[in-house]
Formats: structure tokens, sequence, C-alpha cells
């Protein structure tokens, strides 16, 4: 392995010790389960599993994924299966919730899971999938909802779903929600994309513009689906992925470093758009000048946001651990600081912790991927 490679894989590996170290529990204590605790320090709420987020775990999940491929372990495909157990039993028995961005994420999830050979979970696969399929409306022009009975319909919802369709073999419904987005939430000044769009009061829908880091990356990995899918039936992806990269180099980062966020849902933000970045870098088709400047670009930032991210955490020591573990900040351009139990910072929470987990994983997959 090469010394690159070797470093970022020792900084993913490092980043899985602290955030299954300091948030990972079994629920109620009950053998076989394991969730991510929101906070650290916890909350009362918090430890017990009274306050928990769906999409979280999904995403923590989704980072088990990552480091099963980096370091293959039976110890971590049994954890990635407790844990997708885990979220069916604490959300009631079932798989499906009242939201529609929830459900693509885990969906993906899961989907990625089997394929890792760590649980099959393909009746579950299927049954989000075929939510997200009977959730499509004609209304403003197409896409599903963020959620159930809700007129309105964002990027956050129909960017994962339009990369679960394109995963499970739906590509025309794929390519249909992602016309929907260039056509209705891209920004034609920066080529950014939208956050949605409803109902306007004298009928006229009303488009939100407020532009979240994580849109920008799931439209990226909805147009690389088509892109190696239907290279034929949907040419104009490329260009969209060669466009979207450039405005996210030019409007959200700063000397290559991904913008940064706070705690709460945001801050899952960068880190999900790190993801699809690598994958730009690593997938994206063609030998172009413009391929091969869009793949150099997210290498790029996301190699630069994940060494900001790892000088920039702050360092400390998790019981049993003979060295200190890294905490990220919800912002990589500036250190982290350690939580306190009580305190307001956006450090405690899970969601900024595996954005850093998530984006020293995407550092993994590309420290060794040529260039052009």
């Amino acid at each position: 392995m090469c010394t690159a490679r070797a470093a970022a894989a020792e900084r993913a590996a490092a980043a899985e010790r602290a955030v299954m170290g300091r948030h990972a529990r079994r629920i109620w204590g009950v053998p076989g389960t394991l969730l991510g605790v929101n906070s650290h320090p916890p909350t009362r709420a918090h430890r017990l599993f009274a306050g928990w987020n769906y999409w979280w775990q999904a995403h923590l999940l989704d980072c088990l994924v990552d480091a099963e491929l980096r370091d293959p372990d039976p110890d971590r495909r049994r954890r990635i299966t407790s844990v997708s157990r885990s979220i069916r039993i604490v959300n009631g028995g079932r798989w499906t919730n009242a939201y529609y961005d929830d459900m693509a994420w885990l969906a993906l999830a899961l989907q990625r899971a089997r394929q890792a050979g760590a649980a099959d979970r393909t009746s579950a696969v299927d049954k989000l999938t075929a939510n997200l399929l009977a959730a499509w409306s004609d209304a403003q022009g197409g896409g599903i909802p963020w959620r159930r009975g809700d007129v309105f319909k964002n990027t956050p919802a129909n960017g994962p779903a339009a990369i679960l369709l394109a995963r499970t073999g739906h590509l025309d419904r794929a390519a249909a929600t992602v016309d929907w987005i260039d056509n209705w939430l891209r920004d034609p000044a920066t080529g950014l994309i939208w956050d949605g769009v409803r109902p306007g009061g004298d009928g006229r829908p009303q488009v939100e513009t407020t532009v979240y880091s994580y849109c920008q990356g799931v439209v990226l990995g909805a147009e690389l689906e088509l892109a190696q899918r239907l290279p034929a039936a949907h040419p104009q992806s490329p260009g969209r992925i060669h466009r979207l990269v450039g405005a996210i180099e030019a409007g959200l980062a700063a000397g290559g470093v991904l913008t940064g966020h706070r705690g709460g849902d945001s801050g899952l933000f960068a880190g999900i758009l790190a993801r699809y970045l690598a994958l730009v870098a690593m997938v994206l088709p063609g030998s172009g000048a413009a391929d091969e400047r869009s793949r150099a670009t997210a290498r790029t930032l996301v190699l630069r946001s994940a060494q900001a991210a790892w000088s920039n955490a702050a360092i400390d020591r998790i019981d049993g651990a003979e060295d200190g573990l890294p905490i990220f900040g919800p912002d990589w351009s500036r250190p982290a600081v350690r939580p306190s139990k009580g305190s307001a910072d956006d450090e405690r929470d899970l969601s900024v912790q595996l954005s850093g987990w998530m984006l020293l994983e995407a550092a993994h997959v590309v420290a060794a991927a040529p260039v052009g």
C-alpha cells in the first residue's frame, strides 16, 4: 500500500474507532443491538434512545460499510447487522417512516451493506424503493415530496431517491427525477442546486433558493449513476456533473476545503457531499479534458478537506484506548473543541462526527486514484 493511502487508511480507522467508541451503544442494554447515541457526552434522553434520528443511523450504517470495504472484518459485519436490526426496532418494528429522504438514505445503506456481504435486507430495500416509486406525482412538474402528505418537493428527498432508483434498475424514473431537479432547482447564475419548490399562494410555484452542500452531493451521485448506466439514453449527465463540480469548487469551498455547517442535521451535509465527490473522482466515465478536470477537482476537494478536518480535529482519549482519537468540528477549516456535558457545542452531535468519518473514508478511497 502506498504511503498516502496507508496514512489515509489509518486516519479513517481512527475516525471509526472514535465514533464507535464514543457513540455506539446497545439499545436499552439488549444483546445483539447497536445504534449511535445522538450526542457525546450524551443527554439522558439520547442515552435511552428516547431521542434519535432515523437518517443519522442510516449514515452510521453507510460509514460502517465504508469501513468494511476498507478493511473487511467479521466483527464489523456483525455490527452492521446489529445496526440494521436496531433501526427497525427503535422505529417501531417498521422499515418505513413518514419522510422520503430518510427512507432513501436507509435503503441506500442497506443495499450497500448487502453488496458488502454484511447483511441481507433485500425485502427492506424493495419495500423502501416501492414507497419512493409510489410517491411520484406530476404536480409542480414531477418529483416526490419530502414527506408523506406534503406538497413541498425538494432535492434532499429526490436526490437520494434518484440514486437508489438507478441502482435498483428503475432508470427511467431516476432519469426523470434528475431532469426535474435540473429543470426546477438549478440556479442558472451559479450552477448550484437549490433546496426545493412548493405551490405558491398565487398558484405559481415558489422556489426555496437556499443552497445546501448535500443537495449538490446527491445530484452528483444521481447524475453519476446515469452517466454510467445510461450513457446513450441520458447523454446530458456528464456535462451536468462537470458544471456542478466547478460550481462547488467556486461557491462551496475555500482553498479547496468544503464549506462547513453547524450541528444537528446540517452536521452531515459536507460529509455527504464528500462521499459523492469521491465517487466522481473514482468512476466518472470519459477521457475528455472536462472529464479529467472534474475527476481531478473532485479528488482535490476531498483530500484537502480531509487534511483540514484531521489537522483541526480535537484529540481526546476514550476509555480503554492507548492514544487519543479525533473529535471533528462542524467546519473543517476551523479547530474543533472537546465538548463538555451539557454544552451546546456542535461537536457533541453524532451527525458532525459521522460527517468527519465519512470524509476520511472518502479520502481513503481516492488517495491512490489517478488524477486524470
